[in-house]
């Protein structure tokens, strides 16, 4: 591969996982760490990105916008969220985050009568037609690259709620990093929300796992659920065996 078309898919790389390390890059690109330390240096000269311990990231103005992530692995996305939707009840209270996976759980809940904790607009917007839906905002800033609220006071905000399920999207997982998250205010509030429910389901699809973000809002073992669209590496399915994770596949 030339160079500059090496540089190019590890730009796109980059960007699509928003954090890597220089370890996973020599993996993925098979050359050795020395060419992966140049080729990341001409990068950050770019702008676009930051060195950071033992790895590189998107400057947070670069992060792949909803619009554009929300078509990315759009088949997969639409069958984890009806797998996570079947164990939404009538009457459960559950929180939604902001994910382009959890937005689609929208389309398997909207006739069901519940009520919804979330600080994703879209969701929120989608569901003015549906009286069943009782919706709560957390409330705060839009943040319009992820068409979310975000607000400092948003972890007091839930702790005032009892949620019973809770659903929530990452944009990487790994035994060594948890669950991870690539805007530091969202990881606040999906760490209280961890805390505060009775159960947790995590929705990621296959390219998720083995990869990590900036921040981690919690340890994987405090995941109850794990739905995705194929079966995980063996590590991850000891793991889940050690921990009572409950694993869905919907790719099976």
């Amino acid at each position: 591969m030339l160079k500059v078309e090496r540089l190019d898919e590890i730009n796109e790389y980059i960007k699509n996982n928003v954090t890597v390390s220089l370890d996973e890059l020599v993996k993925v690109f098979d050359v050795s760490k020395n060419t992966i330390r140049r080729d990341v240096n001409e990068l950050v000269k770019s702008g676009e990105f930051s060195k950071i311990y033992g790895g590189v990231s998107v400057n947070r103005s670069t992060i792949i916008p909803y619009k554009d992530r929300s078509i990315q692995n759009q088949a997969a996305k639409q069958q984890i969220a009806k797998q996570a939707a079947s164990y939404v009840e009538d009457g459960d209270i559950i929180f939604l985050d902001s994910g382009t996976t959890t937005v689609e759980m929208f389309h398997f809940i909207k006739h069901k009568k519940v009520t919804v904790i979330t600080n994703n607009m879209e969701f929120v917007i989608a569901a003015l037609p549906f009286e069943n839906l009782n919706i709560f905002s957390t409330g705060g800033m839009l943040e319009r690259k992820t068409k979310s609220l975000t607000s400092i006071h948003n972890k007091e905000v839930i702790r005032g709620y009892n949620i019973n399920k809770a659903f929530l999207a990452s944009s990487g997982i790994s035994l060594k990093n948890g669950v991870t998250n690539s805007l530091p205010v969202e990881s606040d509030l999906k760490a209280c929300v961890v805390e505060k429910s009775d159960d947790v389901f995590l929705l990621v699809d296959h390219h998720k796992f083995d990869k990590y973000s900036l921040t981690t809002y919690c340890r994987l073992e405090q995941i109850d659920h794990l739905v995705t669209d194929k079966q995980p590496a063996n590590q991850y399915l000891d793991f889940m065996k050690k921990h009572n994770i409950k694993l869905m596949v919907t790719g099976k």
